[in-house]
């Protein structure tokens, strides 16, 4: 099984506390989580403000963004493979891509709250 390769802000309250939760349930060790803004260029596959724009993933060398990047991180982790295989169903992943879009017009409000309540 090839390792998954996840690009995430480390420079984001969300994200970190995302991430530090999919380290905890990746037991197995099976995603290489990448700190985009730590990484260097040579460790991002596009322009590092694309990968900042929306979540990504490399899974069997495709690049996968927004809910194809979270479902693959789903089917990397046993405790969440099934909801990552349901996302395999077109109209499954056009749905949730369409609940990642609205979200992501939200996250800045998310993001902000969540650096205060962080720093309180």
């Amino acid at each position: 099984m090839q390792k998954l390769t996840i690009w995430f802000d480390g420079s984001c309250p969300l994200c970190r506390s995302e991430i530090v939760l999919m380290k905890r349930l990746d037991r197995r060790g099976a995603i290489e989580f990448i700190d985009i803004s730590t990484a260097t260029d040579d460790e991002c596959p596009v322009d590092r403000s694309q990968l900042l724009a929306s979540f990504h993933a490399m899974e069997e060398g495709a690049l996968l963004s927004g809910a194809g990047a979270f479902a693959a991180m789903w089917r990397a982790i046993p405790l969440l493979r099934p909801l990552g295989l349901l996302a395999r169903i077109p109209l499954v992943l056009r749905l949730l891509e369409r609940s990642y879009v609205t979200f992501l017009l939200v996250r800045p409000r998310l993001q902000r709250w969540a650096s205060r309540t962080s720093t309180a």
